[in-house]
């Protein structure tokens, strides 16, 4: 592992790091086990990748918790994970302390149960002068609610003549996300093999570098992550340029 880890540039850190964390289900029915032993391996998994994310450097790592649509799954099933994230917050409140990083999240927050919002307030406010990495989970989030919520609000700006149509550019929009705080995604990363962004970030990774696996999510570990970041580093980013024009 030493030897990939060796290999990253660290240089060329992409920037922000976003991860749609799939698989746990499936890791676990391969088992023979419940979903829940699938979703507490995963939280594991988590742990390694957030500490592999802030001893390479990389400044900002977002990851997809719960989305709107993981509201429809059985009942139980969701009960669990929000214990679950309770769980993972008390736990691991002096690993983000001790690694210099700060908790952020963006969604839909008045949907999470209250004791969920509790600890999260708590545990965002006890990280917010960390400044080594930020940590960003994805709770109750959609990315086409959060776009519809930022045509709504920039509409009423316009209406109100707060501002004028003609003022809305890519940064007015930013200004109005959930990831106003955020650089653009430089690299997504799926797990499970699923080829698709399942309504994650649809505006920020539109210059992201994509990339998937077949590792189910319990199963990516750090070496993955430093075969996912050395296959970004090698991978040419022209933002509509040529080749000739990079060089």
């Amino acid at each position: 592992m030493d030897n990939i880890k060796d290999a990253i540039d660290k240089e060329r850190l992409p920037k922000h790091i976003a991860i749609i964390m799939d698989g746990n289900g499936r890791w676990a029915k391969q088992r023979g086990k419940l979903r829940v032993f699938g979703h507490e391996r995963g939280a594991d998994a988590v742990r390694k990748i957030v500490e592999g994310c802030a001893e390479l450097g990389v400044e900002n790592l977002t990851l997809y918790a719960f989305s709107t649509e993981n509201w429809k799954r059985p009942k139980l099933e969701v009960e669990t994970l929000m214990k679950l994230l309770i769980t993972s917050l008390r736990k691991e409140l002096k690993t983000l302390n001790d690694n210099n990083i700060r908790l952020c999240t963006i969604g839909k927050m008045e949907r999470l149960p209250q004791t969920v919002a509790r600890k999260l307030k708590e545990v965002i406010e006890k990280t917010k002068d960390n400044h080594r990495m930020t940590l960003t989970l994805a709770l109750s989030y959609g990315s086409r609610e959060e776009l519809k919520n930022a045509v709504q609000a920039i509409s009423f700006k316009v209406k109100n003549n707060i501002i004028s149509a003609e003022d809305i550019d890519e940064s007015v929009i930013n200004e109005h996300l959930y990831t106003q705080n955020l650089p653009d995604v430089d690299l997504l990363i799926r797990t499970s093999g699923e080829l698709r962004v399942s309504n994650f970030l649809l505006w920020q990774i539109a210059y992201a570098e994509l990339y998937f696996t077949e590792t189910l999510w319990p199963d990516f570990n750090k070496e993955k992550l430093y075969e996912a970041i050395l296959n970004y580093q090698n991978r040419e980013r022209r933002f509509g340029k040529t080749s000739e024009q990079l060089n």
